[in-house]
């Protein structure tokens, strides 16, 4: 009956062994394999402003440490972004099921304004020497937010960056001074300061100094990192996020906008060249698209519009480069207030700004000077032979617009004080200086 009874009770233990620690208490893991498995380290590269594209390249990445059982190591250089998109981010980070390590490198990085964020949410924060992190108070995005309103954006990014650093047992009156202060610190600083867990020159020196560490999931487990002799597995952006990190950098979203203004102007200017016109509509539309993801400020943007509509204006209504020119001042303080309310590395250099006015504006007054030299042209040797062609009205005749005639847009005016709709053939009867006279064809 004992020999029974005591079979029992080993059967009772072997099952609760067998069951693990019971509910609220946290399991012990380890990514450490078998001996015929070495460690697995899946490696990110987040470089650029913190946009949509980073975002979902960071969750792919984590989701394919997570299948793999590896850990996810993103290497961060970022000047900020976005703070929807940071927010994202360090959600899914926060949220992943298995450790994940943030490490500024290489040496000479930043993990600026957003990028303190992500680091901060980070399992394992790390630097490399020569780094630097901070700088995380928040600028307003859009349009001038009033002081409240700053307040309080400031006050709900501190006290989230407080929470992340609860959360990872970091210093988080030190962590809030990033946001209320703006303050940044160097590697050495941040590990000081306990912002940071690990000062590393590499990644081989990173994973021996945090092999042996223990990290919490989300899940409560605690997971032992054991990193030596890691084998590291590459994410590398797909074409998508590659072509749409180029898109959405705000440079890029200048030049896009600027090139597909050009290109619809020469169109304009010289009326059938096509190719202008499809490459310069191409560029309009991503660069509007990249801006319009970029949260530019609303104002800067209407009044680059604003400037190409005087460049548009000029083409049907040649003032010999005065609406020319006031899209140019109109377009250079577009240009400038464009992110004027943007920080975190998302303004437009100076020299940018300068160098591509002073562009549109010389290409602006040849493509105006070989228009109204080409009329003249025409005027003085061949305007006879105009006499008797046949035209097609571009803008409504009532009685003065604009006709296409010989290759050319011209200034008409309908006899007889008629009108003329757009699409209607009219005959040309005459030329008075820069404008035909023509008549309603019968």
């Amino acid at each position: 009956m004992r020999v029974r009874k005591l079979f029992f009770l080993l059967i009772i233990i072997g099952a609760a062994l067998v069951a693990g620690p019971g509910p609220g208490v946290p399991a012990q893991a380890s990514l450490r394999f078998s001996a015929q498995e070495r460690p697995r380290v899946v490696v990110l590269d987040a470089t650029g402003p913190v946009v949509p594209v980073m975002a979902h390249y960071i969750a792919r990445g984590i989701e394919r440490a997570e299948e793999e059982r590896a850990v996810c190591l993103i290497r961060l250089n970022t000047p900020g972004g976005l703070y929807t998109v940071t927010q994202g981010i360090v959600g899914r980070i926060v949220n992943a099921r298995t450790p994940v390590i943030v490490y500024v490198s290489p040496a000479g990085s930043w993990a600026a304004s957003a990028g303190s964020f992500i680091a901060m949410g980070a399992h394992v924060a790390a630097m490399a020497p020569g780094s630097r992190i901070g700088a995380a108070h928040p600028v307003a995005v859009g349009e001038e937010q009033e002081e409240v309103s700053v307040a309080k954006v400031t006050a709900d990014a501190a006290a989230w960056m407080r929470s992340l650093a609860e959360l990872r047992g970091r210093d988080a009156g030190a962590a809030a001074k990033m946001v209320t202060e703006s303050r940044s610190f160097s590697a050495g600083e941040a590990l000081k300061q306990r912002l940071v867990d690990v000062v590393a020159a590499s990644e081989a020196e990173l994973f021996k100094k945090i092999s042996g560490r223990s990290v919490t999931l989300v899940d409560g487990r605690r997971v032992t990192l054991q990193l030596a002799g890691a084998v590291a597995e590459a994410v590398r952006p797909n074409w998508v996020e590659r072509f749409l990190s180029a898109v959405l950098n705000p440079e890029i979203a200048y030049l896009l906008l600027t090139l597909g203004m050009i290109g619809l102007m020469v169109e304009l200017y010289h009326p059938g060249l096509v190719f202008p016109g499809v490459a310069g509509g191409i560029a309009l539309l991503l660069g509007l698209y990249s801006l319009g993801t970029l949260e530019a400020y609303w104002g800067g943007l209407l009044l680059i519009v604003l400037a190409f509509a005087f460049f548009v204006a000029e083409a049907f209504v040649p003032t010999h480069g005065l609406l020319g020119a006031g899209g140019v001042i109109a377009f250079f303080f577009g240009s400038v207030l464009l992110f004027s309310t943007r920080g975190g590395g998302m303004r437009l250099g100076t020299g940018l700004v300068a160098a591509t006015s002073l562009t549109l504006a010389g290409l602006l007054a040849l493509l105006v000077t070989a228009v109204v030299r080409g009329q003249k042209r025409r005027v003085q040797t061949g305007c006879e032979e105009l006499v008797g062609r046949e035209a097609v009205v571009r803008e409504r005749l009532k009685p003065t617009g604009t006709v296409f005639v010989a290759g050319e847009r011209w200034q008409a005016v309908l006899e007889e004080g008629a009108e003329a709709v757009p699409g209607e053939k009219v005959v040309v009867t005459g030329v008075e200086g820069l404008r035909l006279k023509v008549r309603k064809k019968f």
